[in-house]
């Protein structure tokens, strides 16, 4: 009995059982249920051209999700996304009005979204505000600057070539959003898991005092954090508006909640300090199988968003619960 005892206790901390047993191996078990389930809920799923259709809901929103793992690992968190969004839009829509080739309408809305989160990330750094209340305020300014240049109006005046960013395909059904998704995922996880950027981040996320004693430039990481997501939603506004074929004041309204999910629920703590981009890639497509799957079954989109923010509240509160049980566990 003695050695049985052993032989479980050295088989669970074997790595592959230590892997099985985290929280994206349960995210991958998730994901290939939702996905079983699709298949049989719905005889369109599996066709090759409605599995590329899908990845457009969700591309745009995993592209800024990435940066945005980062700065939640690093104890600061950013609302104003799907405001930025919009606002870098809206300068687009406006160079597309002038006569703009669209090499210049590209770059007036990463411009406009690195500015964005430079903004952010000065009154975080500079003034010691609390990100999430800084970020409230610009959500507000930013798609308030939406409504006051735009009102009810529309923009659509877009060069052809602009379609391409939203709507073209790099091979048979590869779209270009996907590809570059992807792309910037492998480039994000060697970032945050195999430079000196990312153990930094960690660091902070730890203990930014810790950090800032060994030598780290905490205020000029996070500066850098909130520009990069500032940019990656300039990214996701280019291929969004082209997707779109226009700009609107209400354009991304409410994709905050989508993306900082997708963050939560691929296992990054949101007071900071723990997570990986493998989880949040995971994340990612279990999010888009579960609203592409309740789309093909005409699910509407208020019980779509009630959905994603029981998910929200779940991931959040799950570990808490779980602590808690081991905690009386270990006292019973």
């Amino acid at each position: 009995m003695h050695t049985s005892s052993d032989t479980r206790k050295k088989l669970s901390q074997h790595p592959i059982f230590a892997k099985l047993k985290s929280w994206e191996s349960f995210l991958i078990f998730m994901t290939a249920g939702v996905f079983i389930a699709n298949s049989l809920a719905s005889p369109y799923f599996l066709d090759p051209w409605n599995l590329s259709d899908a990845t457009f809901n969700f591309t745009e929103k995993a592209i800024v999700a990435l940066p945005l793992a980062l700065l939640i690992i690093c104890r600061e968190i950013d609302l104003s996304i799907a405001s930025i969004i919009a606002l870098a839009s809206v300068t687009m829509g406006f160079c597309a009005e002038a006569g703009l080739g669209t090499p210049w309408i590209v770059l007036a809305g990463l411009t406009t979204g690195a500015l964005c989160g430079a903004f952010n990330g000065w009154l975080v750094t500079r003034f010691d505000i609390p990100s999430i209340v800084v970020t409230i305020g610009t959500m507000s300014l930013f798609r308030g600057l939406t409504y006051v240049l735009l009102g009810d109006t529309a923009l659509k005046n877009y060069p052809a070539e602009f379609d391409f960013f939203g709507q073209g395909y790099v091979y048979s059904v590869l779209s270009f959003e996907f590809s570059l998704f992807m792309l910037l995922a492998v480039v994000f996880y060697l970032l945050l898991h195999r430079s000196t950027f990312g153990r930094r981040t960690y660091a902070i996320g730890n203990n930014p005092t810790a950090a800032f004693y060994s030598g780290v430039n905490v205020a000029r990481h996070k500066m850098t954090l909130f520009i990069l997501v500032g940019l990656f939603c300039g990214i996701a506004s280019v291929m969004l508006t082209s997707r779109l074929g226009s700009t609107r004041p209400t354009i991304a309204l409410g994709w905050e909640l989508s993306i900082i999910t997708m963050v939560v629920l691929g296992g990054v703590n949101i007071l900071g300090g723990s997570g990986s981009i493998s989880g949040v890639i995971i994340a990612v497509f279990l999010m888009g199988l579960v609203t592409f799957g309740l789309g093909l079954l005409n699910v509407p989109g208020i019980v779509m968003s009630i959905i994603i923010g029981a998910m929200l509240i779940g991931v959040i509160a799950a570990p808490i619960l779980l602590k808690r049980m081991r905690l009386g566990a270990g006292r019973a």
